[in-house]
């Protein structure tokens, strides 16, 4: 965890810098000819420093799990890709069912994006549908697995 932990403090520290220098640029390059006063771009130097605080929350949690746990072979400068070696998981090899959550949740953000309520609808229950037959995929049918 110490990789995210620095990751992720960099990253929080850079967005108040840019914070800090944009809120100033903004304030000494607005235009004289409309006459208004200079102002700070109140939207970008807010959306600079809530960023650096969301990134904040994510490096202090995996700031509390690296003290927490034992440091992992990626962590360790002596660390061997061996070591990290072994079995991921189980990923299923001929299953169509990712391309049809893919396919729903495209549909989904096409109904918010242009409030199309029928198609927000008709997206959430074919994802439902979806996820259900990923989930299931294994308990059903002709790839189900244990005694048959």
């Amino acid at each position: 965890m110490k990789t995210e932990n620095r990751l992720f403090f960099i990253v929080m520290v850079s967005m108040f810098i840019f914070a800090g220098i944009y809120a100033p640029i903004t304030y000494y390059n607005e235009n004289p000819a409309y006459g208004a006063p200079n102002q700070v771009e109140m939207v970008g130097t807010l959306a600079l420093v809530f960023s650096g605080l969301l990134t904040g929350m994510i490096w202090f949690v995996f700031w509390l799990i690296s003290r927490r746990i034992d440091p992992r072979p990626e962590d360790r400068p002596d660390g061997e890709i061996s070591d990290v070696s072994g079995e991921v998981g189980f990923f299923s090899p001929g299953s169509y069912w990712p391309l049809g959550l893919a396919v729903t949740a495209v549909l989904s953000g096409i109904g918010v994006v242009f409030w199309l309520p029928w198609l927000l609808v008709a997206g959430g229950a074919a994802l439902l549908f979806a996820v259900g037959g990923l989930t299931f995929e294994y308990y059903t049918g002709t790839r189900k697995l244990g005694p048959q």
